[in-house]
């Protein structure tokens, strides 16, 4: 039988067969793609968590340099006791965080710096602006003091929340502590632009803030003290020295 081409009939057909192949031909891609993708994902994973401890990886070599320099990965909960079989690499923090503190899986990394030093690497997730924002604090070996810091975001504005991501913003978390004595202080955001920390004499546990970026620098600041970081405080001070 001839279908009339003009023909709500033919019409119907028409659609319904371009719009399976399409549909086929985009979930073939997708298949196809994602090996790369989960690839790509992991790598990027693996060059951040390396950056923090100075560390450059390009994506041909993140891997080895992955392998060479974090000796041990482990996940904790809030009381600070290791869990067992936990994959602490495949932890997704964006559910974790929804979780309150008492039940979150919360990944550790154990690194060797280039010097030989050893360096506990906190994974970081938090709010800013317009979406999520996420990091890694590096710390000495004593659980206390910064040796590293890298930031990253999904949208905040370029030239304001997104200055989280440069190297001038980060570098200001270099040395300081998270701990005054035993109690767990972590660090302050001070808002004024640069020299702000200074002028308000906090020079052990505060950086200035960015200017412009209230809303991002504040939901940072959540995240390194009562959002995300907080639910690592008797893992960090079990081992602080």
């Amino acid at each position: 039988m001839k279908l009339n081409t003009n023909s709500n009939l033919y019409t119907f057909i028409y659609a319904s067969v371009l719009v399976i192949v399409v549909a086929a031909a985009l979930a073939f891609t997708a298949v196809k793609l994602k090996p790369m993708q989960d690839k790509n994902i992991r790598v990027e994973k693996m060059q951040n968590i390396l950056k923090s401890i100075n560390v450059h990886a390009d994506f041909d070599n993140a891997e080895d340099l992955y392998k060479s320099h974090i000796t041990n990965a482990f996940a904790v909960n809030s009381k600070g006791e290791k869990l067992t079989d936990v994959k602490a690499f495949d932890i997704n923090l964006k559910f974790q965080i929804q979780e309150k503190i008492d039940k979150r899986i919360l990944p550790v990394y154990e690194a060797v710096a280039d010097d030989g030093s050893k360096k506990i690497i906190i994974p970081l997730r938090g709010k800013g602006l317009w979406g999520p924002i996420w990091g890694y604090f590096a710390l000495n070996d004593d659980y206390n003091t910064i040796y590293g810091a890298v930031f990253d975001d999904k949208g905040e504005t370029p030239g304001l929340g997104a200055e989280i991501a440069t190297t001038w913003f980060q570098k200001q978390f270099v040395g300081k502590t998270l701990f005054d004595g035993n109690k767990f202080v972590s660090i302050t955001l001070y808002k004024g632009g640069k020299g702000s920390a200074e002028k308000a004499g906090d020079t052990k546990h505060g950086v200035d803030a960015i200017s412009g970026g209230t809303i991002t620098s504040k939901g940072l600041e959540k995240m390194v003290k009562a959002d995300w970081l907080f639910a690592y405080k008797n893992f960090l001070a079990k081992n602080k020295k």
